[in-house]
């Protein structure tokens, strides 16, 4: 799908999609990604409106039976989590047009969906984990390698890591932002909220080492990471050089930059850190998000009772 798909919508649903979008960047202050998300979901369902009931943009002409529907075709496509994300961003596209009076009824109130599984997150163990922070060090033997890159991908691993931020916070990191003495990165995350995230000596050192030898601009607005051309590093470019990372040390390649972040809080809480204390860090709004690295944790104990206990 498109980058802006919403440029292929018809009148009316252009103008309440793009309309919608507007409010969740500048009111509710979601992420690029979230809101490009909220908007391939409103596409598809429109699309899928028009082609498959000869809908014609009559907002009234929406009902409970329609978006039943929706959900059917889409799961014999889709996963489950995938449906529910869609759901989840039409009903509050529904329920910003009910507010602005542009539908009088929201028709994804209520509406059944298939039961989500418990899916543990994935991550890498303590011993992975260090083998991808070392990767880097791999190719800077490589004398065909930049070691500009090489110092800039390690410092990206390492505060992944160190930090447990999402890929969005990181490439978002200008200079200004980090209190180098105190190893403390200032992070805007969802919603636009602010937190302190200890980066930890390891990623402070590496950061002072890059920005001292091989940054060009290290300035209160200048970002900490960039492309080849100097621009500030795209989400997609940590998610491929991860990718890289994760092949040179022969570890899974369906991990991404999130399982980083989701290593970081197992290894928190495996360390006996206080389940308050890595929400805060992460940025969750709720401590039912966090606690799911509990299960995780819950999850290993249960399998090696499975594995040594007698009577298992």
């Amino acid at each position: 799908m498109r980058s802006n798909p919403v440029q292929d919508l018809f009148s009316p649903e252009k103008d309440w999609v793009e309309r919608f979008l507007a409010y969740l960047a500048l009111e509710k202050r979601y992420s690029a990604y979230t809101s490009r998300n909220y908007g391939h979901a409103a596409v598809r369902f429109f699309t899928w409106m028009r082609k498959e009931n000869d809908w014609r943009g009559e907002a009234a002409k929406i009902n409970s039976r329609n978006v039943r529907d929706f959900v059917i075709e889409s799961r014999r496509r889709l996963s489950v989590r995938t449906v529910h994300n869609y759901v989840s961003a039409l009903r509050s596209l529904f329920q910003y047009l009910v507010k602005n009076h542009h539908v009088e009824n929201n028709p994804f109130i209520g509406l059944s969906l298939p039961k989500l599984g418990k899916n543990l997150p994935k991550f890498l163990n303590q011993k992975q984990m260090l083998r991808l922070l070392e990767a880097p060090f791999l190719l800077r033997e490589n004398k065909g390698f930049d070691p500009a890159n090489a110092s800039r991908d390690q410092l990206a691993l390492e505060i992944l890591y160190g930090g447990g931020l999402r890929v969005s916070e990181l490439v978002s990191l200008n200079y200004g932002m980090i209190e180098m003495h105190r190893g403390i990165a200032r992070v805007t995350g969802k919603g636009g909220k602010e937190r302190l995230c200890p980066l930890g000596p390891r990623a402070t050192e590496c950061l002072r080492h890059h920005r001292d030898q091989y940054a060009e601009k290290n300035g209160h607005d200048d970002p900490v990471f960039t492309g080849r051309k100097g621009n500030r590093m795209r989400v997609r470019e940590v998610q491929l050089l991860v990718k890289n990372y994760l092949n040179l040390a022969g570890l899974p390649m369906d991990l991404s930059p999130h399982k980083i972040r989701h290593s970081f809080a197992t290894h928190m809480l495996d360390g006996g850190a206080d389940l308050r204390l890595v929400q805060d860090l992460l940025g969750h709004a709720s401590l039912s998000t966090t606690q799911i690295y509990t299960h995780v944790g819950i999850g290993r104990l249960k399998e090696a009772h499975k594995k040594a206990h007698p009577r298992s």
